[in-house]
């Protein structure tokens, strides 16, 4: 915070204030948060989304140099593990050149030929098939529960899973699947920290999670974590950024299955809708439909498994509702609203704000209101700051007037 009070004394006028800020609790005004993120480079979204002092950058900063092979996914990893748990709420810290750079790099580096033995005890692949087994409840956890609930118990796996690789020896065969575990574990963990606020502490899971995917030679599991991270910089703002990683994902994922395809295109479509292209928006869209048309097949990767016929209509009505199309928009919603699991909390509050942001665009600010009564029991049985920050997004747009003051009596139970 020192670096703070430094930088916004002029702003603030008097020394004094910054002071205040640091050492009072003091919350500067509206004007000075504003004048203080733009010097910053802190979107003014984050500021709608982040109390101070959560959107202020802090920690240190996250390094993506690490070496594409075995030991610099292991090194990645270990730098996570450490400096992930630490990390405060809201700032994404890489961005432009850094993060756009690193969705290519690996891309470009043939994965080097996994050591076949370290120190240790030697693990066999039924071991590893016994850590496999436990990848479904840890993503149930997440969509049941929420992040802040699960982020810990991923992270503890993700740690046993590293002290393996470490410490053990094994095949190169079983080495590849022990990378594969450490990818999608630090995928969930750094979704689990994106959907507590975490955004730097997501980051370095995804960075060390791509790394783990290169050394497991699995570039599909590589453009999942990528779309997180272009789905990331969408949430702050940073929509060329986040086009530039979903094209990446999308124009580098090779031979996939449809629905993984569709997943990825549906992705690159709501890329292209933030920043207002049209055309783009619906073409990808028409491959998405496609490909989606095609249906599951047995070799569809196990995480794919949340992408059924209503997360398709979902984020096709994202597309739309970016784009400003609230009838259309409206429409995928509604195909989308019975095709979510009771068991998937998280996703379920999330479609529900989504749907009281078109219908109050619609003029039904009743309707949107309700909707946004029945997100919040969701939100408190799987918390998660991401569908807050939407959620008090959509009630600022309501009518200031019974409805709103109603819904606010509900909402101290999660801002309280």
């Amino acid at each position: 915070m020192n670096v703070i009070a430094r930088r916004v004394g002029n702003m603030a006028r008097r020394r004094e204030k910054a002071w205040r800020w640091e050492h009072w609790g003091v919350v500067p005004d509206r004007e000075t948060q504003l004048a203080l993120a733009a010097e910053l480079e802190v979107s003014e979204e984050l500021l709608h989304v982040q109390p101070w002092p959560d959107w202020l950058p802090v920690g240190d900063p996250i390094r993506v140099d690490f070496s594409w092979d075995q030991p610099g996914s292991i090194l990645a990893l270990n730098h996570a593990l450490e400096k992930a748990m630490m990390d405060r709420r809201g700032f994404m810290r890489l961005t432009g050149m850094s993060l756009a750079g690193f969705a290519t790099d690996w891309l470009n580096v043939e994965p080097a030929q996994l050591m076949s033995v370290l120190r240790g005890g030697r693990i066999t692949e039924e071991f590893v098939a016994q850590i496999e087994a436990g990848l479904p409840r840890l993503r149930m956890l997440g969509d049941s529960y929420g992040g802040q609930r699960s982020r810990r118990l991923i992270d503890a796996e993700l740690g046993m899973v590293v002290e393996v690789l470490e410490k053990s020896s094994y095949s190169a065969t079983v080495a590849q699947r022990l990378h594969g575990l450490a990818a999608e574990l630090g995928r969930l963990a750094g979704f689990a920290s994106f959907d507590e606020g975490l955004h730097s502490a997501a980051q370095r899971y995804w960075v060390a999670a791509v790394h783990s995917a290169h050394a497991a030679g699995d570039r599909a599991v590589g453009v999942n974590i990528l779309k997180s991270m272009a789905l990331q910089c969408k949430d702050f703002g940073n929509f060329a950024d986040g086009l530039t990683i979903a094209r990446t994902a999308y124009e580098s994922a090779g031979e996939v299955t449809p629905r993984t395809a569709s997943m990825l295109a549906v992705r690159l479509a709501g890329a292209h809708a933030s920043v207002g292209d049209v055309a783009e928006t619906h073409r990808l869209l028409g491959i998405a439909d496609t490909q989606f048309g095609r249906g599951t097949r047995a070799d569809d990767p196990a995480w794919a498994g949340w992408f059924d016929e209503g997360a398709f209509h979902d984020h096709v009505g994202v597309c739309y509702l970016d784009l400003g199309n609230l009838r259309r928009a409206d429409s995928h919603l509604d195909k989308a609203r019975e095709g979510f699991s009771p068991t998937r909390r998280r996703d379920h509050a999330t479609y529900l704000i989504r749907r009281a942001h078109v219908q109050n665009g619609l003029g039904n600010a009743d309707q949107a209101g309700d909707l946004l009564h029945q997100a919040i029991p969701l939100i408190e049985q799987a918390p998660s700051q991401r569908n807050v920050g939407k959620l008090l997004a959509v009630r600022d747009r309501l009518p200031n007037d019974t409805r709103r003051s109603d819904l606010d009596q509900r909402l101290s139970t999660l801002t309280g």
